[in-house]
């Protein structure tokens, strides 16, 4: 059988045999201890048959096996002939203390079981046979004494042949069974052996592809390594490689997500929380290589998400992705160029003033909802940064108060770029005013590099409050609130200002 095992499976046996070798060994050493615990009892009166020369005996022959099996292991502790040593020791040991009357039944029957351990069909048939042989021999020598104890025999013929008669079938049962046990262990360490070395190759195939893309980690912004079996995330960029745990039962989102959402356009939010929802990627991997997405920051401008199978089941269900961010801005700039310079502005990202016209010929044509609300906003003192700061400054003022805007509104509805510093939204809202409170106090919170501060006239019309007023006249009403709020600011700054 063993010419039909692999290498690395015979090797493990070897591994398996010095081990049981050492233990054996130690309880050799051990059973010395087994002369001096009879000495104890012939002292007490409890193996009165037995004499203090059998108890030297014992330990000394004992003593001289340990000390030669000992030997035997730092040559040969994965040699057959060391296996079959120390178990030829324990049978004849068990062989003196029977002829010296020291009955201890159970152990012709245990040498055998122990032989089990070194997983060698032919040590176990060597084993039976020797211990076969020898409880024979005890049994035929001590059959005259055992006899004449017992009146139930009429001879030690008798005796020896109703014992050996019982262990025989006992015998037969234990080789039958012992067989059955070594097939299965085998069969058991066999099987454990090749999953180990296919969840080495595949630990290693991971590894492997993990190389490779932290390799190329350079190339993107973040790099996650999603483990949905240990539901772990690991950061590639990071160079500890800090993993985080995932609930998968509560959480929707890993870390990396958490952090990326607060960037991510208003407009596009419901849209990147959809593709990055953590207990659906697995599902929409299903069978596939990658899947992407594109998003814009709103600082950084356009960025590509993408899902990466690394390692999947045989049923083609991701058990490991890589997880990666790259910033595509100037791709998308080539690739949507037409439809960017139609429909946004180029320096804001926000809606344009054709994107707002043509969304209001849309408004025109339907019926308004009730929470409708038009926002007229314009930069206040955008003249006096470009005359006094540069232009620098005053295009840092203009993308910061799309900033704001863009944070403020978030999905509650669009914000154009109408003009230099004019910027109108189209909201749903029912409280126009906390929205602009809103957006007031998120421009208290900027700062930027050449000017200090942002401040913003803000004006709206809500159908709400003029139920017959059509688009063009709430925008008329908005932008007349909005220089109201801009009077009223330049009058609270003392700030003398020509129409």
């Amino acid at each position: 059988m063993e010419n039909e095992l692999t290498p690395e499976y015979t090797a493990f046996l070897n591994k398996n045999r010095a081990k049981i070798n050492g233990y054996l060994n130690k309880v050799l050493w051990f059973f010395i201890l087994a002369g001096p615990a009879i000495a104890a009892g012939i002292l007490g009166g409890i193996f009165p048959d037995i004499s203090y020369i059998t108890c030297i005996c014992i330990s000394a022959f004992v003593a001289v096996m340990a000390a030669i099996h000992l030997l035997l292991l730092k040559k040969y502790s994965t040699a057959t002939f060391s296996c079959v040593f120390v178990l030829a020791g324990l049978n004849l040991v068990l062989l003196y203390m029977s002829c010296s009357h020291v009955s201890i039944y159970i152990t012709w029957f245990l040498v055998p079981l122990l032989s089990l351990l070194f997983c060698d069909k032919y040590i176990y048939i060597y084993a039976v046979i020797q211990n076969f042989i020898l409880m024979w021999i005890a049994e035929w020598i001590n059959a005259p004494y055992k006899a004449a104890l017992n009146t139930n025999y009429a001879s030690a013929s008798d005796y020896f042949l109703d014992r050996i008669s019982g262990f025989t079938i006992e015998y037969i049962i234990m080789l039958a069974a012992g067989f059955i046990i070594e097939k299965l262990i085998l069969g058991y360490f066999k099987n454990l052996l090749e999953q180990n070395q296919l969840i080495g190759e595949q630990e290693k195939t991971v590894e492997e592809k993990v190389d490779i893309l932290d390799s190329m980690a350079e190339i993107y912004d973040n790099v996650n390594l999603i483990d949905f079996v240990n539901s772990t995330e690991t950061s590639l960029r990071d160079p500890e490689h800090h993993t985080h745990g995932i609930d998968m039962t509560a959480q929707t989102h890993t870390l990396m997500n958490q952090r990326l959402k607060k960037q991510v356009m208003p407009d596009m939010l419901d849209e990147f929380l959809a593709f990055t929802n953590i207990k659906t990627v697995r599902a929409r991997l299903s069978h596939k290589k990658l899947i992407s997405a594109d998003f814009i920051d709103v600082v950084s401008g356009w960025f590509r998400a993408q899902y990466i199978t690394v390692d999947s089941t045989l049923d083609g269900i991701p058990n490991i992705v890589i997880y990666t961010t790259r910033n595509v801005d100037a791709e998308k700039r080539r690739e949507e160029h037409l439809i960017r310079i139609s429909m946004t502005d180029e320096m804001t990202r926000l809606f344009n003033r054709r994107c707002y016209d043509e969304d209001l010929r849309e408004y025109r044509n339907g019926e308004l909802s009730e929470d409708f609300v038009i926002f007229s906003i314009d930069v206040n003192g955008l003249k006096t940064v470009n005359d006094t700061k540069g232009h620098a400054a005053g295009d840092e003022l203009i993308k910061g108060a799309a900033d704001c805007l863009a944070l403020s509104v978030g999905n509650k509805g669009k914000v154009y770029r109408t003009g230099g510093d004019e910027f109108m939204a189209v909201v749903y809202t029912k409280d126009p005013a906390a929205l602009r409170n809103e957006i007031l106090n998120k421009t208290k919170e900027w700062h930027g590099v050449y000017t200090e501060e942002i401040t913003m006239s803000v004006g709206f019309a809500a159908h709400k409050e003029k139920p017959d007023a059509g688009v063009d006249d709430l925008e008329h009403i908005a932008d007349a609130d909005m220089y109201t709020q801009k009077e009223k600011f330049y009058k609270e700054r003392g700030i003398e200002r020509r129409r």
